[in-house]
């Protein structure tokens, strides 16, 4: 497995210039594309932003939870002197967006996109989203309906770069779940499908066709041989390649497993913990286990 410090000398082998940790560039037919992840903490659920860039211009993949994520995010997308034309939103769970205020009010030019079903999927449920996180939150938070930064629909297959083509695929059996292909850079930048040190979030995908549906998805991915995989949910120590999408995979065949011979919820949690002991996001298999044994409804 290769973790962020192994990245660098990693790619700086394989002829991708890197910068910080974090950052890759590739040569292309056009301009130059560099990228750059936010990774939050717990408090963040481990998201994990990316910043795509040229010589001029830069695209935001996906937000964050908190404000202050928004507002360190902006503040780095200044510093780098790029100008922000897009925000890509690729799922509609409030860690991709509650964050956005700060984004765009600094780069008010900005176009924050997403697909038709995640911004019917957003609608939805942000009422609900504002009234259970609201108070958590606080000033760290939207508050109410005003402070959220709504998409508008953008239902293309990629987006475009400086010339660089972003390829937006759509996750085959499952709703609303998207993730980025750059092959310049040789990049997915997975979004809700990849998690790395961390449980899996699978409140969200409650039986076991959804969640085989998922593994297709990640061998799809995997079959493209990416050089950079840049989880959704990153934990302090995962991994920037391939071996994120094993672990996602892995742990949804070995959840399934457990499953099978768990009597209730508490013991699938039990199990799980035994089989993923250093895993970080506790919650996500909190509830991730009663939603899956009946226990608990979800969404």
């Amino acid at each position: 497995m290769m973790n962020r410090r192994d990245f660098v000398q990693t790619a700086a082998a394989a002829g991708i210039a890197t910068g910080l940790a974090g950052c890759a560039a590739a040569v292309s037919s056009h301009s130059r594309l560099q990228w750059k992840h936010f990774p939050a903490g717990d408090k963040g659920f481990f998201r994990a932003p990316v910043l795509l860039s040229g010589d001029r211009e830069a695209i935001l993949i996906d937000g964050g939870f908190s404000l202050p994520d928004g507002r360190a995010v902006a503040e780095a997308i200044k510093a780098s002197g790029k100008q922000l034309t897009t925000i890509y939103v690729s799922q509609s769970d409030p860690d991709y967006y509650f964050s956005l205020g700060p984004i765009k009010a600094a780069f008010p030019a900005a176009r924050v996109l997403a697909a038709s079903d995640t911004i019917a999927a957003i609608r939805a449920n942000v009422q609900k989203k504002i009234a259970t996180w609201a108070p958590q939150l606080k000033e760290n938070g939207p508050q109410k309906l005003a402070d959220i930064v709504f998409p508008e629909a953008y239902d293309g297959p990629a987006l475009t770069l400086e010339g660089n083509s972003i390829e937006i695929v759509k996750a085959q059996g499952l709703e609303n779940r998207r993730y980025l292909w750059v092959p310049s850079l040789n990049a997915v930048f997975g979004g809700v499908l990849i998690f790395s040190g961390l449980h899996v979030w699978t409140a969200d995908t409650p039986t076991s066709a959804s969640r085989a549906a998922w593994v297709k998805n990640l061998e799809a991915i995997a079959a493209r041989n990416p050089a950079v995989v840049v989880p959704g949910h990153l934990g302090a120590h995962g991994a920037l390649d391939v071996s994120a999408v094993n672990y996602t995979r892995e742990y949804l065949l070995t959840f399934e497993q457990e499953l099978a011979r768990a009597a209730n919820g508490d013991a699938l949690i039990a199990a799980m913990n035994k089989r993923y002991p250093d895993a970080g996001l506790a919650a996500a298999l909190q509830i991730g286990a009663k939603v899956a044994m009946g226990e608990m409804k979800w969404g």
